[in-house]
């Protein structure tokens, strides 16, 4: 083809030339060579624009932050795995203090976008997030914290190893309409308000006070504006997967086992979002909440004689898969929260949440016990709440901040992937305080310093299973828990993230 167009070329370079004597053959072959080697390199050119739009298409963007936590826990209470064991735990009533000196960590998260049609778009994220001189991905079941699952391995640190955070797509103006559907892996993290110590925009869409969890999901949402005229309104259906109980749990070899899939759904509801001002609705049920999720750790302990006490150390240290046992009920989350942008440049927000649980009676099969009760037979209901509440204003060279939150007895919800290192602050069954100070080295760069404060009253903040015992009942040998409880936490933390 490249050579018939050549041809063609000279043939018409030829006919102004006839009164000029006829070009050999010799010249005839050397001018479609010199050509040829032309069109080849066009060619070449044309085929390295079209790679370039085609990557193009995808636009990589990403945060880097590097960390350093010190820990202290005070007085930490007896665990019901060290006493039957000798040579590990600490006798009831006990109480010790722990201290993590130093513990630095890096999180990576890279982001992308693509257009694939005019109202069709794809979002996704990749994120890392490990301890430095880590990354075994497993951790030793010393709490829920240390369980990595997979509505929280974007927030517990794993290895040195990328995880898929977040993966839909977008179809927007349905028909003409102002309906759209979302499909995918949620970004169902960092949402509102925790931006604004996260120092960053929005980063998802339900309530960060009520939701920070990975799941899969659908979202079907309706753009209310151009008939409220209210700026921003929007109304969004969810529905999610929480827990899948028949793949990769061996059930083809155990078919009595009778675990049902979590489901989750509910309304999300942005009632103004003006630039200013953002008022947010939250009602969402999960049905047939499991004893467990999916995952895998290190259990200090075995139970040799099924009489459900750890009596036997894991001196091996084998890792184990972890699979719910039971379906333990359901329950009911809600929340209202408030956020402005005052003109001087101040951030404030409001924020509540509350919760019912609807136990079916059942228990673990692990000894965990219920849902928010330890008695079997036990379907009473029961109700949690919480607050939380926070400011940022204008400092030198940068933002100051503060935040408060509290929880009840009975306090839940899906924040466990929220990336303190001690735990999730919002879910504690407590009193948190957290102040902080970021330094804008540049519109992609800052340094943030803080602490946080946690008071805990009741053991088993943010784990569904399991009576809350008071932590005061622990510390005087009257009541016991699976785990070792703190009464105090303090993380004080310093931070560098680089965004690009």
């Amino acid at each position: 083809m490249r050579k018939l167009f050549a041809l063609l070329l000279v043939a018409a370079l030829a006919i102004p030339a006839t009164a000029l004597a006829a070009p050999t053959v010799e010249e005839l072959q050397k001018k479609i060579q010199e050509l040829s080697a032309e069109l080849e390199d066009i060619s070449d050119r044309v085929d390295s624009n079209e790679k370039k739009t085609a990557t193009d298409r995808i636009n990589w963007y990403g945060d880097l932050r590097v960390k350093a936590d010190t820990l202290q826990y005070k007085d930490l209470a007896s665990t019901n795995f060290g006493p039957a064991i000798a040579g590990t735990g600490m006798p009831f009533g006990e109480k010790k203090d722990f201290d993590n000196d130093i513990l630095y960590t890096t999180r990576l998260r890279l982001g992308m976008k693509a257009k694939a049609a005019k109202n069709v778009s794809f979002s996704g994220r990749l994120s890392m997030y490990k301890v430095w001189g880590d990354s075994t991905g497993v951790q030793v079941f010393d709490s829920f914290n240390a369980f990595t699952t997979d509505g929280t391995n974007g927030g517990n640190p794993t290895g040195d190893f990328l995880r898929v955070e977040r993966a839909y797509f977008d179809w927007k103006d349905i028909g003409g309409s102002d309906f759209y559907l979302s499909i995918g892996r949620r970004p169902s993290t960092y949402g509102p308000p925790s931006q604004f110590r996260e120092n960053e925009l929005r980063g998802g869409t339900p309530s960060g006070h009520l939701v920070h969890f990975n799941f899969d999901g659908i979202t079907l949402g309706y753009k209310l504006s151009d008939l409220t005229g209210i700026e921003g309104q929007t109304v969004r259906f969810c529905y999610g997967l929480g827990y899948e109980s028949d793949y990769g749990n061996g059930n083809l070899m155990n078919p009595e086992v009778n675990v049902e899939d979590v489901h989750l759904g509910g309304i999300n509801f942005d009632a103004l979002n003006d630039g200013t001002n953002f008022l947010q609705f939250t009602l969402f049920r999960a049905e047939n909440i499991t004893d467990a999720f999916k995952g895998l750790a290190v259990y200090p302990a075995f139970d040799t004689d099924g009489d459900g006490i750890p009596d036997s150390p894991n001196q091996g240290g084998f890792v184990s898969r972890i699979a719910a046992t039971e379906n333990i009920g359901d329950m009911w989350l809600g929340g209202i929260g408030f956020t402005r942008e005052e003109m001087n440049g101040m951030n404030w927000f409001v924020s509540g949440g509350w919760n019912r649980s609807e136990p079916n009676g059942k228990l673990s099969q692990f000894g965990f016990g219920g849902l928010l009760t330890s008695t079997a037979g036990d379907t009473k209901e029961q109700d949690g709440f919480s607050a939380y509440a926070g400011i940022r204003v204008p400092a030198p060279l940068g933002k100051f901040g503060l935040e408060y939150n509290y929880g009840s007895k009975y306090w839940f919800a899906f924040t466990q992937a929220q990336d303190d290192i001690a735990g999730s602050k919002l879910a504690a069954r407590g009193n948190v305080g957290e102040a902080y100070y970021i330094f804008d080295i540049n519109p992609n760069m800052f340094i943030k310093v803080g602490g946080i404060y946690y008071d805990y009253e009741y053991s088993g903040s943010g784990v569904q299973v399991g009576e809350p015992v008071k932590v005061q009942d622990i510390q005087d040998g009257k009541a016991f828990t699976g785990f070792p409880v703190p009464d105090k936490v303090i993380d004080g933390y310093a931070s560098l993230t680089v965004k690009f």
